[in-house]
């Protein structure tokens, strides 16, 4: 079965095809940063507007270097949901016109769903059941997966996700959109142990996590340094070292709380914020010590892309799902409402 994948959930547009017997055939990504990042921050409205123009010239590109006909599209599937309203609707109505046109089956795709089996593309994927950390801009999960569409929430952030703590804290630094990679490169010359920032909600039971607290440590520790003599370039360093720290031990405390409690011996780490070589390093530390072993996806895959969403669609499809008339997107969709995948 070759898919097509399509995903526009937020700010990029991601296109795949997938084959059920060879694997990721091709794939291809536009990102909007360069024009977000004069608002510091995501524009829904211009988001859809651009994923109206990239769809179907990056279907055409996949295709060509896939060599693939039309003819060869076996199914297609997209991002149904969670994300921005506005980009969902693009590529809903996108991949239903083209099923429609191919007379081939379409399914809406769980974002989150799709970036917690992005691990499985690689060449020695996690087998089930594992633990998952799905970390980015707006989802921190702790989730047990038991199998295939199996899923359970351990934990979850009551606030701000992980990877919109690190924009707004780079925001504060005065550094560009996306914060994640600016703070993790300007973290690189910081010096230990300069500041000390809080870890959130690691001092009492349980495995949700808060990332607001730790914002406004932020917030305040770059007033005090501006208001004594003036914020320096190392200032900046140290103070982006010691959040991305805090940031990082908070959710690899919290990893290694759940990995105890569910008995789990393999942990997945996905989502944007997966990408960060620190928390690569801690969770490394952290599995090692308790005798288990960490997967996660290559860095291209961390963040929003088609080859997750087709291959996420295309283990769904083969169990015979499809989309049923009338579904429509859904910006809010918990991940244990999926439905359970019997192959």
């Amino acid at each position: 079965m070759i898919v097509l994948g399509i995903e526009t959930s937020c700010d990029e547009t991601g296109i795949a095809l997938y084959d059920s017997e060879r694997g990721l055939l091709a794939d291809a990504l536009y990102s909007q940063i360069d024009m977000h990042r004069e608002y510091g921050g995501v524009v829904p409205e211009l988001a859809s507007r651009d994923h109206v123009q990239r769809v179907l010239p990056l279907v055409k590109q996949v295709m060509s270097e896939a060599g693939i006909e039309r003819s060869g599209i076996d199914a297609v599937a997209y991002t149904r949901g969670p994300g921005l309203i506005g980009a969902l609707l693009v590529g809903t109505a996108i991949a239903r016109s083209v099923g429609f046109v191919l007379g081939v089956p379409v399914l809406g795709v769980h974002h989150m769903e799709g970036h917690l089996l992005a691990p499985l593309l690689e060449e020695e994927p996690p087998e089930f059941p594992f633990l998952a950390l799905l970390v980015s801009g707006g989802h921190t999960q702790l989730v047990d997966v038991a199998a295939l569409g199996s899923y359970t929430l351990l934990g979850e952030s009551i606030d701000d996700a992980a990877g919109e703590a690190f924009d707004k804290a780079a925001a504060m630094l005065g550094l560009d959109y996306p914060g994640g990679p600016n703070i993790a490169r300007l973290a690189q010359q910081g010096r230990e142990g300069i500041y000390k920032f809080p870890r959130p909600m690691t001092d009492r039971p349980g495995l949700d996590f808060s990332f607001s607290g730790l914002k406004t440590f932020t917030l305040n520790t770059v007033a005090a340094a501006d208001a004594d003599g003036g914020i320096t370039e190392q200032d900046k360093a140290d103070i982006a070292r010691a959040f991305e720290e805090a940031a990082v031990d908070t959710l690899a405390i919290k990893c290694r709380r759940a990995l105890r409690q569910t008995g789990r011996k393999r942990l997945v780490i996905a989502g944007g914020v997966s990408a960060n070589q620190r928390l690569r390093q801690k969770l490394d530390e952290v599995v090692t010590k308790e005798g288990a072993s960490l997967f996660y996806a290559r860095p291209e895959f961390c963040t929003d892309n088609g080859a997750m969403i087709a291959f996420a669609g295309c283990r769904r499809l083969q169990a015979g799902q499809r989309d049923e008339e009338g579904m429509n997107p859904m910006p809010r969709w918990p991940l244990e409402d999926l439905k359970p995948v019997e192959l």
